[in-house]
Protein backbone atom coordinates (compact mmCIF):
# COMPACT_ATOMS: atom_id res chain seq x y z
CA UNK A 1 0.00 0.00 0.00
CA UNK A 2 1.26 3.25 -0.64
CA UNK A 3 2.44 5.90 2.02
CA UNK A 4 1.57 9.27 1.63
CA UNK A 5 1.10 11.60 4.37
CA UNK A 6 -2.21 12.88 5.44
CA UNK A 7 -2.96 16.51 3.99
CA UNK A 8 -3.63 18.99 6.58
CA UNK A 9 -7.43 20.55 6.66
CA UNK A 10 -8.79 20.01 3.61
CA UNK A 11 -9.71 21.40 0.95
CA UNK A 12 -34.89 17.02 10.88
CA UNK A 13 -35.41 15.12 9.91
CA UNK A 14 -34.17 11.42 10.05
CA UNK A 15 -30.74 9.66 9.32
CA UNK A 16 -31.11 5.99 7.44
CA UNK A 17 -29.89 4.65 10.51
CA UNK A 18 -31.95 6.13 13.72
CA UNK A 19 -32.49 4.23 16.48
CA UNK A 20 -36.28 2.57 15.05
CA UNK A 21 -34.29 0.88 12.48
CA UNK A 22 -32.03 -1.23 14.76
CA UNK A 23 -31.37 -3.21 17.89
CA UNK A 24 -30.07 -1.36 20.98
CA UNK A 25 -27.08 -3.17 21.35
CA UNK A 26 -23.96 -2.00 23.36
CA UNK A 27 -20.45 -2.50 21.68
CA UNK A 28 -18.69 0.64 21.57
CA UNK A 29 -15.85 2.35 23.74
CA UNK A 30 -14.98 6.08 24.39
CA UNK A 31 -12.38 7.54 21.77
CA UNK A 32 -8.80 6.19 21.51
CA UNK A 33 -5.96 7.41 19.66
CA UNK A 34 -6.09 6.52 15.56
CA UNK A 35 -3.86 3.39 15.07
CA UNK A 36 -1.06 4.09 12.71
CA UNK A 37 -2.17 3.96 9.23
CA UNK A 38 -0.27 2.95 6.16
CA UNK A 39 -1.92 6.24 4.72
CA UNK A 40 -1.65 8.17 7.35
CA UNK A 41 1.96 7.36 8.31
CA UNK A 42 5.15 9.44 7.25
CA UNK A 43 6.04 8.38 3.67
CA UNK A 44 9.44 6.70 3.41
CA UNK A 45 12.51 8.91 2.75
CA UNK A 46 13.62 9.88 -0.59
CA UNK A 47 16.99 8.83 -1.84
CA UNK A 48 17.78 12.35 -1.39
CA UNK A 49 17.14 12.39 2.15
CA UNK A 50 18.59 8.63 2.69
CA UNK A 51 22.04 9.86 1.16
CA UNK A 52 21.88 13.02 3.80
CA UNK A 53 21.28 11.41 6.69
CA UNK A 54 24.06 9.00 5.86
CA UNK A 55 21.62 5.73 6.02
CA UNK A 56 22.26 2.72 3.83
CA UNK A 57 20.02 2.86 0.02
CA UNK A 58 20.07 1.65 -3.14
CA UNK A 59 22.33 4.34 -5.27
CA UNK A 60 19.81 3.65 -8.34
CA UNK A 61 16.32 3.21 -8.76
CA UNK A 62 15.01 -0.08 -10.83
CA UNK A 63 12.80 0.95 -14.02
CA UNK A 64 10.18 -1.50 -12.22
CA UNK A 65 9.85 0.56 -9.63
CA UNK A 66 9.15 3.72 -11.46
CA UNK A 67 6.86 1.73 -13.79
CA UNK A 68 5.11 -0.51 -11.32
CA UNK A 69 1.28 -0.04 -11.67
CA UNK A 70 -1.09 2.16 -8.81
CA UNK A 71 -3.08 -0.60 -6.26
CA UNK A 72 -6.27 0.24 -7.73
CA UNK A 73 -5.75 0.73 -11.57
CA UNK A 74 -8.55 -0.92 -13.01
CA UNK A 75 -11.27 -0.85 -10.51
CA UNK A 76 -14.20 1.13 -10.52
CA UNK A 77 -15.69 2.58 -7.16
CA UNK A 78 -19.25 4.54 -6.88
CA UNK A 79 -18.97 6.67 -4.13
CA UNK A 80 -22.90 8.40 -3.06
CA UNK A 81 -22.71 11.04 -1.19
CA UNK A 82 -25.78 10.95 1.01
CA UNK A 83 -28.89 13.13 0.19
CA UNK A 84 -28.78 16.65 -0.83
CA UNK A 85 -28.45 20.11 0.51
CA UNK A 86 -31.19 21.16 -2.00
CA UNK A 87 -33.50 18.67 -1.15
CA UNK A 88 -35.45 20.58 1.22
CA UNK A 89 -36.55 22.59 -1.56
CA UNK A 90 -37.99 19.87 -3.50
CA UNK A 91 -40.24 17.94 -1.41
CA UNK A 92 -43.07 16.73 -4.12
CA UNK A 93 -40.26 15.52 -5.88
CA UNK A 94 -38.52 14.20 -3.00
CA UNK A 95 -41.60 12.25 -1.17
CA UNK A 96 -42.50 10.36 -4.36
CA UNK A 97 -42.73 6.43 -3.89
CA UNK A 98 -40.17 4.45 -5.72
CA UNK A 99 -40.18 0.67 -6.00
CA UNK A 100 -37.47 -0.63 -4.45
CA UNK A 101 -38.02 -4.17 -4.91
CA UNK A 102 -39.14 -5.45 -1.66
CA UNK A 103 -41.16 -2.30 -1.12
CA UNK A 104 -41.67 1.40 -2.04
CA UNK A 105 -40.13 4.41 -0.27
CA UNK A 106 -39.54 7.74 -0.30
CA UNK A 107 -37.19 8.73 -3.70
CA UNK A 108 -35.23 10.76 -0.97
CA UNK A 109 -35.27 12.55 2.64
CA UNK A 110 -33.44 15.35 3.69
CA UNK A 111 -31.21 14.01 5.78
CA UNK A 112 -29.94 15.25 9.46
CA UNK A 113 -27.56 17.87 10.87
CA UNK A 114 -25.81 18.70 14.02
CA UNK A 115 -27.59 20.79 16.59
CA UNK A 116 -26.19 23.88 15.47
CA UNK A 117 -26.97 22.84 12.00
CA UNK A 118 -24.15 21.70 10.17
CA UNK A 119 -26.36 19.79 7.89
CA UNK A 120 -25.59 15.73 6.74
CA UNK A 121 -25.70 17.05 2.67
CA UNK A 122 -22.59 19.13 3.27
CA UNK A 123 -20.75 16.46 5.61
CA UNK A 124 -21.03 13.80 2.53
CA UNK A 125 -20.35 15.78 0.08
CA UNK A 126 -17.39 17.06 1.28
CA UNK A 127 -16.05 13.39 2.58
CA UNK A 128 -16.95 12.05 -0.41
CA UNK A 129 -14.98 14.30 -2.87
CA UNK A 130 -11.90 13.89 -0.26
CA UNK A 131 -12.48 9.92 -0.68
CA UNK A 132 -12.90 10.24 -4.57
CA UNK A 133 -9.41 12.27 -4.77
CA UNK A 134 -7.25 9.77 -2.64
CA UNK A 135 -8.88 6.85 -4.81
CA UNK A 136 -8.29 8.32 -8.18
CA UNK A 137 -4.64 9.19 -7.11
CA UNK A 138 -4.15 5.23 -6.35
CA UNK A 139 -5.60 4.48 -9.87
CA UNK A 140 -9.27 3.49 -8.99
CA UNK A 141 -11.36 5.10 -11.68
CA UNK A 142 -14.65 7.22 -9.37
CA UNK A 143 -17.83 8.10 -10.27
CA UNK A 144 -20.15 10.18 -7.96
CA UNK A 145 -23.67 9.55 -7.51
CA UNK A 146 -24.52 13.48 -7.95
CA UNK A 147 -22.32 16.65 -9.11
CA UNK A 148 -22.34 20.05 -7.34
CA UNK A 149 -24.98 21.45 -9.84
CA UNK A 150 -27.39 18.21 -9.29
CA UNK A 151 -30.15 20.19 -7.76
CA UNK A 152 -32.36 17.50 -5.56
CA UNK A 153 -31.91 14.16 -4.95
CA UNK A 154 -31.40 11.68 -7.29
CA UNK A 155 -33.55 9.24 -5.65
CA UNK A 156 -32.72 6.13 -4.14
CA UNK A 157 -33.01 3.65 -6.88
CA UNK A 158 -31.12 6.11 -9.11
CA UNK A 159 -28.31 5.93 -6.93
CA UNK A 160 -28.28 2.52 -7.21
CA UNK A 161 -28.72 2.39 -10.83
CA UNK A 162 -25.11 4.48 -11.16
CA UNK A 163 -23.41 2.05 -8.89
CA UNK A 164 -24.99 -0.85 -11.52
CA UNK A 165 -24.11 0.50 -15.06
CA UNK A 166 -20.80 1.84 -14.03
CA UNK A 167 -20.14 -2.38 -13.18
CA UNK A 168 -18.53 -0.80 -10.01
CA UNK A 169 -15.94 -2.98 -7.88
CA UNK A 170 -17.25 -1.44 -4.53
CA UNK A 171 -19.93 1.46 -4.00
CA UNK A 172 -19.96 2.95 -0.76
CA UNK A 173 -22.98 5.69 0.11
CA UNK A 174 -21.47 7.80 3.28
CA UNK A 175 -24.09 8.88 5.62
CA UNK A 176 -23.88 10.78 9.20
CA UNK A 177 -27.17 9.51 11.67
CA UNK A 178 -29.39 11.33 13.32
CA UNK A 179 -30.34 9.42 16.56
CA UNK A 180 -30.82 10.93 20.49
CA UNK A 181 -27.81 12.87 21.43
CA UNK A 182 -27.12 10.08 24.18
CA UNK A 183 -26.06 7.96 21.65
CA UNK A 184 -22.69 7.91 19.77
CA UNK A 185 -20.45 6.06 17.60
CA UNK A 186 -20.46 4.90 13.48
CA UNK A 187 -21.68 1.61 12.02
CA UNK A 188 -21.52 0.00 8.50
CA UNK A 189 -24.97 -1.17 7.06
CA UNK A 190 -25.25 -4.17 4.47
CA UNK A 191 -27.43 -5.70 2.56
CA UNK A 192 -29.93 -8.55 3.09
CA UNK A 193 -31.17 -11.43 0.50
CA UNK A 194 -34.75 -10.27 -0.44
CA UNK A 195 -35.30 -12.62 -3.23
CA UNK A 196 -34.25 -10.05 -5.47
CA UNK A 197 -31.36 -7.69 -7.76
CA UNK A 198 -28.95 -7.28 -4.85
CA UNK A 199 -29.57 -11.02 -3.39
CA UNK A 200 -25.94 -12.15 -5.95
CA UNK A 201 -23.90 -9.58 -3.84
CA UNK A 202 -24.77 -9.81 -0.31
CA UNK A 203 -21.70 -12.48 0.37
CA UNK A 204 -18.99 -9.51 -1.20
CA UNK A 205 -21.07 -6.48 0.65
CA UNK A 206 -20.49 -7.98 3.48
CA UNK A 207 -16.78 -8.62 3.13
CA UNK A 208 -16.63 -4.89 1.96
CA UNK A 209 -18.40 -3.90 5.06
CA UNK A 210 -15.67 -5.58 7.40
CA UNK A 211 -13.02 -4.00 5.52
CA UNK A 212 -14.21 -0.66 5.70
CA UNK A 213 -15.24 -1.45 9.78
CA UNK A 214 -11.72 -2.39 10.28
CA UNK A 215 -9.90 0.41 8.40
CA UNK A 216 -12.42 3.24 9.67
CA UNK A 217 -12.10 1.79 13.48
CA UNK A 218 -8.35 2.28 13.04
CA UNK A 219 -7.88 5.20 11.06
CA UNK A 220 -10.47 7.55 12.93
CA UNK A 221 -10.24 5.88 16.60
CA UNK A 222 -13.91 6.31 16.43
CA UNK A 223 -16.11 4.25 18.29
CA UNK A 224 -18.47 1.61 17.37
CA UNK A 225 -21.95 2.53 17.77
CA UNK A 226 -23.52 2.43 20.98
CA UNK A 227 -27.05 2.11 19.60
CA UNK A 228 -27.54 -0.01 16.67
CA UNK A 229 -25.90 -3.38 15.23
CA UNK A 230 -23.27 -6.05 16.55
CA UNK A 231 -19.72 -4.76 16.51
CA UNK A 232 -21.18 -1.64 14.34
CA UNK A 233 -22.23 -4.09 11.58
CA UNK A 234 -25.88 -3.66 10.98
CA UNK A 235 -27.78 -5.68 8.10
CA UNK A 236 -30.67 -4.37 6.81
CA UNK A 237 -33.31 -4.80 4.05
CA UNK A 238 -35.24 -2.03 3.41
CA UNK A 239 -32.77 0.60 1.86
CA UNK A 240 -33.25 0.97 -1.91
CA UNK A 241 -29.49 1.95 -2.43
CA UNK A 242 -28.71 -1.46 -1.08
CA UNK A 243 -31.71 -3.56 -2.24
CA UNK A 244 -31.44 -2.79 -5.89
CA UNK A 245 -27.50 -2.57 -6.20
CA UNK A 246 -26.12 -5.54 -8.56
CA UNK A 247 -22.64 -4.34 -7.30
CA UNK A 248 -20.70 -5.08 -3.68
CA UNK A 249 -22.28 -1.79 -1.60
CA UNK A 250 -22.34 -0.50 1.58
CA UNK A 251 -23.60 2.05 3.51
CA UNK A 252 -21.53 4.07 6.37
CA UNK A 253 -23.04 5.96 9.02
CA UNK A 254 -19.88 7.80 10.32
CA UNK A 255 -21.46 8.58 13.73
CA UNK A 256 -24.58 10.33 15.10
CA UNK A 257 -24.36 14.22 13.74
CA UNK A 258 -26.44 14.77 17.10
CA UNK A 259 -24.38 13.85 19.43
CA UNK A 260 -21.96 16.66 20.73
CA UNK A 261 -19.20 14.17 20.44
CA UNK A 262 -18.95 13.11 17.10
CA UNK A 263 -20.48 16.13 15.70
CA UNK A 264 -17.17 18.03 17.16
CA UNK A 265 -15.18 15.48 14.62
CA UNK A 266 -18.02 16.03 11.71
CA UNK A 267 -17.33 20.25 11.97
CA UNK A 268 -13.55 19.77 11.41
CA UNK A 269 -12.39 19.73 8.35
CA UNK A 270 -8.85 18.25 8.89
CA UNK A 271 -10.83 15.26 11.26
CA UNK A 272 -12.86 14.79 7.66
CA UNK A 273 -9.81 14.11 5.63
CA UNK A 274 -8.93 11.38 8.11
CA UNK A 275 -12.73 9.55 7.72
CA UNK A 276 -11.60 10.05 4.36
CA UNK A 277 -8.25 8.63 4.79
CA UNK A 278 -9.63 5.57 6.75
CA UNK A 279 -12.64 5.28 3.96
CA UNK A 280 -9.59 4.71 1.06
CA UNK A 281 -7.50 2.39 3.19
CA UNK A 282 -10.81 0.35 3.96
CA UNK A 283 -11.56 0.52 0.01
CA UNK A 284 -8.32 -0.37 -1.02
CA UNK A 285 -8.09 -3.33 1.40
CA UNK A 286 -11.38 -5.12 -0.27
CA UNK A 287 -10.18 -4.26 -3.94
CA UNK A 288 -6.80 -5.70 -3.58
CA UNK A 289 -7.10 -8.68 -1.00
CA UNK A 290 -7.92 -12.45 -2.72
CA UNK A 291 -11.52 -13.00 -3.15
Amino acid sequence: MIRRPLAAAALALCGVGAVACGGAEVSGTGDSAPAASPRLGRPAATQEQADASGATAPTTRTASSETEALPLTGKTVVIDPGHNGGNFRHTKEINRLVDISNQKKACDTTGTSTNDGYTEAAFTWDVSNKLAKLLKAQGAKVRLTRTSSTPWGPCINERAAVGNKAHADAAISIHGDGAAGNLRGFHIIMPKKIGGPVDRVVKDSARLGKDVRDAFHDGTGLPYSTYIGKDALNYRSDLGGLNLSTVPKIFIECGNMRNAKDAARFKDPAFRATMAEALADGLENYLTSAR
